[in-house]
């Protein structure tokens, strides 16, 4: 196990370092240094971030453009009229109805909350029942049966990978300034691992996850394991994971840009 947790730490330190921002989702929110533009950046790119990685990032970034990249005082001044033009945004399926409902609820969100963090009471309720508060609040506005499919309910047993990225981008803080810690309420003991295809894979190679399906009990298993090596900040692994089963080949060890990788560490 000591090997094990060396060579995590290895890889984690490897990946976990400045020139995995520019190719990566966790860019967009790299564009804003106010928590709010952070947050509503990191969210939407989070909700979108499956598919090729440059496609990602270029709609992700249109989309911020489309609200003048000044995110936050455009939603909390945004009239009806304003969104409209968003009814003609898309990546994959999370189409321009998809795209409006989240900007409404955000917009609902930011005028009765100062930041997203208070809907997420990671540290009394734990992750799992704190997301799913989360998506009860969002979905408190009107929207269409559709877009209920963007918003994972781990209590319905999805891995919630793209809402535990964007937490680790949140609360996680180092000084490779990879993730952004601007949340204080929640510890990084408390998260989940992103829980992704490669991750899943490397994590099963390596003796860290014994469950097939990638569902939330997967994540907690995985998450459980990691927590041994690391417990004030397992999620921290997720580096390594991921980039040893998107980007690596035996006996090679390398940072891929190609359309073919996936997107992001738990994406």
């Amino acid at each position: 196990m000591d090997n094990l947790r060396e060579f995590l730490e290895f890889k984690a330190d490897f990946y976990n370092a400045p020139f995995f921002i520019e190719p990566d989702p966790v860019s967009v929110p790299h564009l804003f240094t106010k928590k709010e533009d952070i947050e509503i950046a990191g969210f939407l790119a989070a909700t979108i971030a499956w598919g090729n990685r440059k496609s990602i990032i270029s709609d992700a970034r249109r989309l911020l453009a489309m609200m003048d990249n000044d995110p936050h005082d455009f939603l909390v001044n945004a009239s009806s009229k304003d969104l409209k033009p968003f009814r003609k945004f898309n990546h994959r399926t999370f189409n321009g109805t998809d795209c409006i409902f989240f900007l409404e609820s955000l917009k609902n969100i930011y005028r009765k909350h100062k930041s997203m963090e208070a809907l997420f009471p990671v540290e009394t309720e734990g992750a799992q029942r704190a997301i799913s508060h989360f998506r009860r609040e969002f979905l408190k506005t009107p929207h269409e049966p559709r877009s209920e499919k963007h918003v994972s309910d781990p209590l319905k047993g999805s891995a919630a990978k793209r809402i535990n990225m964007f937490l680790r981008w949140m609360v996680r803080s180092d000084a490779k300034g990879v993730d952004f810690g601007i949340w204080n309420s929640v510890s990084p003991a408390s998260l989940v691992c992103p829980l992704d295809v490669h991750v899943g894979n490397t994590a099963r190679s390596l003796g860290l996850l014994q469950r097939k399906s990638n569902d939330w009990r997967a994540a907690e298993e995985l998450t459980a394991n990691l927590r041994a090596f690391d417990p004030g900040d397992p999620v921290k692994f997720d580096f390594a994971l991921f980039g040893i089963g998107a980007f690596e080949k035996p006996g090679q060890s390398f940072f891929s840009t190609s359309s073919d990788s996936s997107y992001a560490p738990g994406s």
